[in-house]
Order: structure tokens, then sequence, then C-alpha cells
């Protein structure tokens, strides 16, 4: 019997265990929204959020998004365990989470993350009339990473294109006017037939100085469709 009931405490003392360190969804900080210009309505239209998990108690920042006609609301959130978990060190995780908005019509749109919370921004994004049916007019680069240069204005667009019949046409460079450097590596096909090869490249581009915050995003659109975003520190690259 005195066995059954230290049975019975250790399967009690399981069972709490377990529930203690079953996580919940939180909101989390959020440092800034940046918004790229450079779509238009045949894009998946992209929001770049900058923020941080308080600890190592948050796991795995994510999106929610909601469209409601001109109005982007976007809770960003993390899997949150118990602070007295022995795996949750006190240390602060930034992130950058680039969101998928989907296909929007053209017009300025008003950007909500974490509403009606502590930690609430807003912003706006701009979406440009299309030129064309065409889900996308250009083939970008498929870049996969930035690589900076220390004390340099000159970064290195990394990655590999799936084929030898497309090489770079041009690299174009817009901004938002205020904190986005938006880079287009943009292909053109020289041969009809593309075999599958890899290729690597290493293209080379100046970020201007146009924009005088002291932290711009370098989003750099991809063959994916999707993007790659880097920080860049104006005055010292980090």
């Amino acid at each position: 019997m005195r066995n059954l009931f230290k049975m019975i405490a250790v399967l009690a003392s399981l069972v709490g265990f377990a529930s203690a360190s079953t996580p919940v969804e939180v909101m989390v900080p959020i440092d800034q929204i940046y918004s790229p210009n450079g779509f238009d309505s045949n894009d998946n239209a992209e929001i770049i959020v900058e923020g941080y998990l308080p600890n190592l108690c948050h796991k795995s920042p994510k999106s929610e998004v909601v469209v409601k006609g001109n109005v982007i609301d976007i809770k960003m959130k993390s899997l949150k365990y118990e602070s007295d978990n022995p795996f949750c060190p006190e240390m602060i995780v930034p992130f950058i989470e680039a969101v998928d908005v989907g296909v929007l019509d053209k017009g300025v749109y008003d950007i909500r993350v974490n509403g009606k919370s502590i930690y609430a921004k807003e912003s706006v994004i701009s979406v440009d009339e299309a030129s064309s049916d065409a889900v996308d007019e250009f083939v970008y680069a498929n870049v996969e990473y930035v690589a900076k240069k220390e004390g340099s204005r000159v970064v290195e667009l990394k990655g590999y294109n799936p084929s030898d019949c497309f090489v770079l046409d041009e690299i174009q460079v817009v901004d938002n006017g205020k904190d986005v450097y938006s880079i287009l590596p943009k292909m053109k096909q020289i041969y009809d037939i593309c075999p599958m090869k890899m290729v690597p490249f290493s293209f080379e581009v100046e970020i201007p100085s146009k924009l005088k915050s002291d932290k711009v995003l370098l989003h750099v659109r991809s063959m994916d469709g999707k993007s790659v975003n880097s920080l860049f520190f104006n005055g010292q690259n980090m």
C-alpha cells in the first residue's frame, strides 16, 4: 500500500510539472515596423516587424494577420513557458519577422501591430497598381543572406541560382523615405531552356546614404517571392 501511495505521488508530481511546462501564447514587445516600398497589386506584400523575446521562456515568435478594408491587423505572439522553468534564463532575444500580408489592391494601408496592448505599434504601407497581369514582373536572384563589410557601405548579396540561364541584369535600390532600402536584384533570361544547375553568386551593392535614420532595414527581394531582411546601422556597419 505504501508503494502505491508513492507511485501516486510521483505521478501527481509529473502531471503538475507537465501542466506547469505547457506553453501559452502571449504578445511580445515590438521595437519597429518596417514598410518597404516597391510592392504592387500583383505581389505578395510583406511587412517587417522587429521585436524581442523578453527571456528564454518565450519561444517561436509568429504572426497572425487579418486584413479588413485598408487596415492590416497583425498580432505578434510567442509561446511562453512558466518563468520557474529551469530552461528559461534571463536573456533578451531580438528577432526580425517578415509578415506576409498577401496580395493587396492599390492603396495606402494602416498597419496595427499588437493593437490594444502595451506593445502596440502603428505604421502605413503603400501598394502601387500593377502594370501587367503577371504574378511578378521580374525574376529576382535567389538571395539567401546579406554579408556586411565592417566600416563599409558595401554589402554582398549571396546565394545560389537554380540554373545558369539567368544572369544579373541590374540591382535597383528604392527607399520608403524613412527607414527601409528595398534592394531588387533583377535577373534576365539568356537561354530559352533552363537546365537545373546550381550556380553560386555574390553581388555587391553600395547602400545609399539618403536615409538619415540611425538604423535602416535592408529588404532584399528574392526569387521565391519572399525576402531576406537585415538591419544596417548608418555610420557603423554592424
